[in-house]
């Protein structure tokens, strides 16, 4: 089955044309997706010598823009809601929404703060030398939300709400925590793979805190470029677009077709 999906995707491509090789692919991804996706774009460029420009933001933001007439091709989301809102609003194309991965959420810390995360969980964000811990703005980011989630099932956000600092999107949180400005993150796995962060401590929450961040993409109905976009979505759910997920910590869901 491998193999004839593999020569499925290379088969779309070769049909899609020379043609397409003068367009450029806008594409907004949510911030979780930055090493992944500057991957996934450079590869896919690299295969059919077709541009994609990348903009990172949180999703709920990238939904709201979409929404009033952003110009964007196709939209990878942190999660299925905001995706499916905009299918419901008409301006995007539901035939296109598929399930591309599934994210992971961890507390990172730098090494220096010996907080043995691996040992203590939840108890080391109690810990005073914590004075503050980043998330993601949960009113428009998932994995902000996922963190909320997380600490109010783990029964410890009333002791450690006052320690919350929100970053605009995943990534932001991300940059408060390893810049000290936060002493821990809550963040994106797929972020602590980057050059600044893999010397911290990383733990990751088990998966029954949260619920599962099953990240969406969808292709926006205004896009003159809906050839390149589905053709793009088909080399994310190819077996080299799986692996490049992989390798940035986000899971491939086993069925990568529309729920």
């Amino acid at each position: 089955m491998k193999i004839v999906r593999k020569l499925g995707v290379v088969s779309f491509l070769l049909l899609w044309g020379v043609g397409a090789r003068a367009q450029t692919l806008r594409v907004a991804a949510a911030a979780d997706l930055h090493f992944a996706m500057n991957e996934l774009g450079s590869q896919f460029e690299k295969n059919t010598g077709t541009k994609v420009a990348i903009s990172y933001g949180s999703s709920g933001n990238f939904r709201a823009q979409i929404e009033n007439g952003a110009p964007f091709d196709v939209f990878f989301s942190a999660d299925a809601q905001y995706p499916r809102q905009l299918v419901s609003a008409g301006v995007a194309d539901g035939q296109s929404l598929t399930v591309y991965a599934v994210g992971h959420l961890v507390v990172w810390a730098p090494a220096d703060a010996n907080l043995r995360l691996g040992e203590r969980g939840f108890e080391a964000l109690k810990d005073g030398r914590v004075k503050k811990i980043a998330i993601a703005n949960p009113e428009h980011a998932p994995y902000g939300r996922a963190a909320v989630e997380t600490l109010q099932k783990a029964g410890v956000y009333e002791q450690v709400k006052s320690k919350l600092v929100y970053g605009e999107n995943i990534s932001q949180a991300a940059q408060f925590a390893q810049s000290g400005s936060a002493q821990a993150g809550m963040i994106a796995r797929s972020l602590t793979f980057s050059e600044s962060m893999k010397g911290g401590e990383v733990w990751e929450i088990p998966a029954e805190f949260y619920s599962p961040l099953l990240q969406e993409a969808v292709i926006v109905q205004a896009s003159p470029n809906k050839i390149a976009a589905k053709a793009f979505l088909e080399f994310v759910k190819s077996d080299e677009g799986r692996k490049i997920l992989s390798k940035y910590g986000l899971t491939p869901p086993e069925s990568m077709t529309k729920p």
